[in-house]
This record gives structure tokens, sequence and C-alpha cells, in this order.
């Protein structure tokens, strides 16, 4: 474990929020990483944090006793100059700007929000998928007017598109491109932030729309389990072997973790079977579990034999919320393979991801 004095100061930007207070447990005791400055709206600046959240405290364990007493301040790179690294659960009406100028201040930005999903300089990184998009970052910065000598953005993924590209990156890895996706999530509440969805809109019902879920889904998952050109200026968006990806998106009340019904189609033939796939599932080691990053968990793809798992209640918590539960691999009567998948939406769905993605960004050089 590294000592306090090599550790990297770090902020949180939204320390306020359930995304935001998510990063809080987790960078509170991080091993590599001192939580310095936090930074929230106007109405909770000068405040202590313990002060800012009073009443609005929402997670199971309390606030960390080292957390209490620091001094929330307004979302102003100038409040942030001994950092070296921000993570970000802004909301995404503010993040646009606030994130552009804290890189613009030479800060590294790890961002949960939507805002620089699409940008064709922003790597998209699911840390248990695509680590190596993190090599645009050199002409990210030199692209810039200025360019930057250290501050780049780079964003993490919808929580529903993180937990279905990581089983579909281990089938690539293991059988060659896919062609054809078709998802459909079951959402947790906690997906939409608090205050959230109406009691009266979600108990005793299902919400078959989540206002431009599907599109982020169908998009996001070809710029991931895309690579980068040769020259490292650009993602090929899977071009090379175009992926059709159709998603349909409901909201169900469950308070914390995504299902997702996934049905998958191979270009190569003949199609591998369940039980190839599970073996390719059982085998899949991404870039965190190969450096031990603090974050990551000992599996990325927890399988399960199970007739009726996995589940969001029993499941969710396995490993801190770090890897994604797949169950029932079975053959699919219109396209190859068909399986369910949980992804934990507040851990590895949204902080957890920036949280690892920084360590491995650290861990290959791309914070020094």
């Amino acid at each position: 474990m590294a000592s306090q004095q090599q550790k990297l100061n770090v902020g949180v930007l939204g320390a306020t929020g359930t995304v935001g207070q998510r990063f809080i447990l987790l960078l509170a005791d991080h091993p590599q990483f001192n939580l310095h400055a936090l930074g929230a709206s106007s109405s909770s600046a000068n405040k202590t944090y313990s002060e800012a959240v009073a009443g609005r405290w929402k997670q199971a364990r309390p606030i960390p006793s080292n957390i209490q007493n620091l001094t929330v301040q307004e979302c102003r790179p100038e409040n942030f100059s001994d950092c070296e690294v921000v993570f970000s659960g802004l909301d995404s009406g503010p993040a646009g700007p606030v994130e552009e100028a804290f890189r613009r201040a030479e800060l590294r930005v790890f961002s949960n929000a939507k805002n620089y999903r699409q940008d064709p300089l922003c790597p998209l990184v699911v840390p248990l998928v695509n680590t190596d998009h993190f090599d645009i970052l050199d002409y990210q910065r030199s692209q810039l007017q200025p360019p930057t000598k250290k501050g780049f953005i780079v964003t993490n993924a919808n929580c529903s598109t993180t937990g279905m590209v990581v089983p579909l990156a281990a089938l690539e890895k293991k059988f060659g491109p896919l062609d054809k996706v078709i998802v459909q999530t079951m959402q947790a509440i906690s997906g939409a932030g608090y205050p959230g969805v109406s009691s009266l809109d979600i108990l005793d019902n299902i919400v078959p729309h989540i206002s431009g879920e599907e599109e982020k889904i169908e998009w996001e998952a070809a710029k991931i389990l895309g690579g980068l050109t040769e020259d490292k200026t650009a993602f090929d968006l899977h071009q090379n072997s175009p992926m059709k990806v159709s998603a349909h998106c409901n909201r169900v009340p469950v308070i914390d973790g995504h299902l997702e019904t996934v049905s998958v189609s191979f270009k190569n033939r003949p199609a591998p079977t369940p039980e190839q796939v599970k073996e390719a599932l059982r085998e899949f080691e991404p870039e965190p579990l190969k450096l031990k990053c603090h974050s990551a968990p000992k599996i990325a793809i927890t399988l399960h034999d199970e007739v009726d798992r996995p589940q969001p209640r029993l499941d969710r918590e396995w490993q801190n919320g770090a890897g994604v539960n797949v169950g029932r691999i079975r053959e699919c009567p219109v396209l190859d393979i068909k399986f369910v998948v949980l992804v934990n939406n507040v851990m590895l769905g949204a902080a957890t991801s920036s949280v690892m993605n920084a360590e491995v960004a650290l861990a290959k050089g791309f914070l020094s």
C-alpha cells in the first residue's frame, strides 16, 4: 500500500449528490489517492461536508470520519489547485463548462457525466473493457487551443451500457466480432438520482421509457468496443465490423442493480455453444485485474449456474459491486446466444468506474 506521502491529492465535484457520496466512500481511505478537496453548488460552499449533506446523506454507511469536517467549496479550478485529479459526479447541466474549465487548468478529470462521451477526443472507458483507449489522451491534449500539458477529460459510460459491454467484450475477444445485439434493461430507481422517480409512478408499476437511455446504449457500445485508429487519433467505432444494437429500457421498482436480458449473434460461423461462451466469460481478465488495481474485482464476470440468478437483491453487493454477474446462458432461437447480466449501477455503473479508470491511468503513467 502506498504511503500517505506518495498519495495523489484528488477532489470530488458534485460531492453532495448521490454519485458524489459514492465517490466519498470509495476515496476516503484509498491507498493511492488522498481526498483533499470537495466541490458543490454555491448553496453548499463554505460548509463542512457534514453540514452540506445534512438530511441528504443516502448511503448505508456513515460519512467517513476523516471527511466530515472538510470544507465544501464552489466548483472552481482555483479551489482545487493542490489536486492532481478530480472526479466529477456533477449533473449534466453544469458538468460541461465546469469540467472544461478544470481541464484548461491542467487538472485530470474523470467524469461520470454524459457531456463528453460523444466527444471525438475523449475516451469513453469502461475499465473492465477498453483502458487501451487512454492512448488517445496525448492527442486530446495536443488538439486543445491552447494545448494542455497535463489536463484531460476521461468519461465513463452510461450505467446500463457498462453492464452489457463487459460480457460482450469477453465474447468478442474469444470469438471475434458480434454483428447484432438486442438488450432489454430493467433499471433500478437509483439510476434516476435523488429524489428520482415519484413513488406514485414506480410502486406497483414498470415504466417502459427512460429518456435518452436507449440511444445511449446503442451508440456507446460501438465506441467502447471499437478500437483506436493506428495513429491513436480517433476511435474506429466498431466500423471494421459494424454491430447493430437494439435497446429497450424500463424503470422497475428496485433500489439498486440494473438487470439486463441480452441476445447476441456472431459474425463468424459456426457460433459458439453455451458451454464455450461460459468458458470465455470465466477466463476474461481485463487490465485492472492484471494490474491489481485497488478498486478492481477479483473476478470480472461472475457466472451463476442457478436457473434464477443473478438477482439485484442477492448479487448487487458481490465484490462491492465492482464486477458484473451473468447467468442463464443458453442458445437463442432468433440470434445465437442469450443471457442475463446484472450490474450495480451506482458502483461499477458510476463512481467505481471513474475511480478504477484513474487507478489504471496512474499505473500506466498517465498521471505522472
